[in-house]
């Protein structure tokens, strides 16, 4: 009997989720069109802080009870799912266009601010509060160039009648970021609970279900918007959130106390180091994220899975 209410709380999660990522995307692609921003910006910045919103939570609640060892593994480990899971199974649904600027700025400040942090690992296992602050004055600077984005970007605005109410906007994108969020919550706990009921260990729990989990809000926002045509928010959300988590996350964990990087971790980070390279070579030539490359992407995280693993 209980298995079968954790079943429909699963589907009721996912529900949850794919109605929620729809209006979120709706909302902010909308909220977009209506000041004349540039989608990409949206993506880089709400969607993206937005989606990034479990593990922001999990990682600072942590740090104020006095348990941020988990923080890289957390940040690394949904890095890592964002781009060689979530880009890969969008880009195997659907070729996604790449702006120019994605290609040439933001994915190559994604692999330094990670760069960045392997430093950090390397330094004394620790991410201290001074490095915390470096990566504030990283995420600082980050806004800036968003802000210079969105001003430069700024197109006047045709059709404004055809545009919904602005009020209607922000509350189907506040509404459906709830869902996605909350959605994700009922997923990951009902999923674990389906997992522990037959017999699955802790340790793969945590590796597949837990780290999933906390990405799933990228993973029906992206999936959602690359369907809808909106590239720009699909590929902007996951470069964004990758960034959003190292540079406002780990740095605001480690000003509140220092953060342990253990040893093990510093291959993880070259493995998100690498996925992220990954993502430059298959965009930089036509600035499009193929199928063939999705599927790449999907087969080396089932390799680093597999050595997750056995190691």
């Amino acid at each position: 009997m209980k298995i079968i209410m954790e079943l429909l709380l699963l589907a009721l999660g996912f529900g949850m989720l794919v109605k929620g990522a729809d209006w979120f995307v709706e909302g902010s692609s909308g909220i977009a069109d209506r000041f004349g921003v540039p989608q990409l910006v949206i993506g880089l910045t709400i969607v993206a802080m937005g989606t990034s919103a479990p593990e922001a939570a999990v990682s600072i609640t942590a740090a104020l009870k006095g348990n941020a060892e988990i923080t890289i593994g957390n940040i690394v480990g949904s890095n890592i799912l964002n781009i060689l899971i979530i880009l890969g199974i969008t880009s195997a649904i659907v070729t996604l266009a790449v702006a120019k600027s994605t290609v040439r700025i933001e994915i190559p400040y994604m692999i330094f601010i990670t760069a960045v942090l392997l430093l950090a690992g390397f330094s004394g296992s620790v991410v201290s509060r001074g490095e915390g602050a470096l990566l504030w004055i990283l995420f600082l600077i980050y806004l800036a160039y968003l802000l210079y984005m969105a001003m430069s970007g700024r197109q006047d605005n045709v059709d404004a009648q055809e545009l919904q109410p602005l009020w209607k906007l922000f509350a189907g994108a506040v509404i459906g970021l709830v869902l996605v969020v909350a959605g994700s919550d009922v997923t990951v706990d009902a999923a674990t609970a389906i997992a522990k009921m037959i017999g699955m260990s802790e340790r793969f729990i945590g590796l597949t279900i837990v780290a999933l989990g906390t990405s799933l809000p990228e993973l029906f926002t992206s999936v959602s918007a690359a369907l809808k045509g909106k590239a720009d928010i699909a590929i902007g959300n996951i470069v964004g959130s990758n960034i959003f988590n190292i540079l406002f996350v780990v740095g605001t964990t480690a000003l509140i106390t220092p953060v342990s990087f253990q040893p093990g971790f510093r291959v993880d980070t070259f493995v998100a180091i690498g996925a992220a390279l990954l993502l430059l070579l298959g965009t930089v030539r036509n600035q499009k994220l193929t199928r063939k490359t999705g599927i790449l992407m999907l087969l080396c995280y089932a390799g680093y899975f597999v050595w997750l693993l056995n190691s």
